[in-house]
């Protein structure tokens, strides 16, 4: 017996955690087919949910008309937790709405197209196969930007990761000396997609530029996918902390004292693990006191507060105020002690976690 499902779409409009998908994205039945946001992974627990509701058509007949309250769904199937509601489709009942609605994806894909060998040659993408390539583009938006149009500025708030994909930038600082210069394949903004700070310099514009941007919700999903961007935005991202803390890093050697608000819980361990360091870290903090150990850079204890391992560390990438001291060495025993995780991931998931804090 075959069975018939209502067309019906579903809109996420909550998550936390959810190793998958975002807040505001959709999924539609239509056809007895399940349709997922473009470029992410099927998730059978979820599938199964919507496939259960898209069966109960009356409750999802009312919903169409507006009768009754509307219901909020949750997967909670996996570590993390989503909420979604059944939404009103957009009725195209004219045929011009209808073609509007099918050109407007034509003119994405061709766009796709258009710049798919531009993104093959950047080493950020090397490693995906055609396919992968294809769907990371359906995330990507194409900007324009014109001879000296600012494509940041330093303090803004950092919400896209950019990928040049023609034309020149300059790096600024607040006096308008140029920095530096970057073109095709370059890449900038990782460093406040990752630590949450904002832009440390302005870009600006110095010929016409093709810019491609991954915004903060699907640079969050990319990473999940494709580890090999995660590794090497995880190495670009090192090395730009290694330039601009040249100095700091140097005084790691006889040992470090500093304000948090002057210094990034991310900054201080991305120092700390990139130059193999051993030592501890003492943190003193209006709500927060304790240590966080580091053999050859990677953290083997952590006793914050009331927090200890994983919790401990997550809970140091979400202090903003506070004073830290690093100390070198530590005991024979403290040395045999294992690393608690991978410091790429521990970071990572802090990372994620204080997004999700911060709403």
């Amino acid at each position: 017996m075959i069975s018939h499902f209502k067309n019906s779409i579903f809109i996420i409009t909550d998550e936390h955690h959810c190793p998958f998908y975002s807040a505001k994205e959709e999924f539609e039945v239509s056809e007895n087919a399940l349709k997922i946001p473009t470029g992410k992974p099927v998730c059978l627990i979820l599938a199964q949910d919507i496939v259960a509701l898209a069966s109960e058509q009356a409750i999802l007949e009312k919903q169409e008309k507006g009768i009754g309250e509307q219901p909020e769904f949750k997967c909670g199937g996996c570590g993390g937790i989503i909420k979604f509601e059944y939404k009103k489709a957009k009725n195209y009942s004219t045929l011009q709405m209808k073609l509007l609605v099918a050109a407007e994806r034509k003119e994405k894909l061709r766009e796709i197209i258009k710049y798919a060998d531009d993104l093959r040659e950047i080493e950020l993408f090397s490693s995906l196969a055609e396919d992968d390539l294809l769907d990371l583009g359906t995330l990507l938006e194409f900007e324009h930007y014109d001879w000296g149009y600012f494509v940041s500025q330093k303090g803004q708030a950092g919400t896209k990761l950019y990928i040049i994909i023609s034309g020149q930038v300059e790096v600024i600082d607040d006096e308008g000396i140029v920095l530096a210069e970057m073109g095709p394949g370059e890449v900038f903004g990782e460093l406040s997609m990752i630590s949450g700070e904002t832009m440390t310099a302005t870009i600006q514009a110095v010929e016409p530029c093709v810019i491609a941007t991954l915004n903060k919700k699907n640079f969050r999903h990319v990473l999940v996918r494709f580890p090999s961007l995660q590794i090497f935005l995880y190495k670009l991202f090192v090395d730009r902390i290694n330039v601009l803390n040249a100095k700091r890093a140097e005084e790691l050697s006889t040992g470090m004292v500093g304000q948090l608000s002057d210094i990034s819980p991310v900054e201080i361990s991305q120092m700390i693990n990139s130059n193999h360091k051993t030592g501890y870290l003492e943190i003193e903090s209006e709500f927060l006191n304790g240590k966080i150990l580091f053999n050859e850079g990677e953290v083997v204890k952590v006793d914050l507060g009331h927090k200890r391992g994983l919790a401990g560390f997550y809970e140091f990438i979400a202090l903003a105020e506070g004073r830290f001291k690093f100390i070198q060495g530590l005991s024979i025993s403290e040395r045999k002690l294992q690393s608690i995780g991978g410091f790429m991931g521990m970071l990572m998931e802090g990372m994620k976690r204080l997004d999700d804090r911060r709403g």
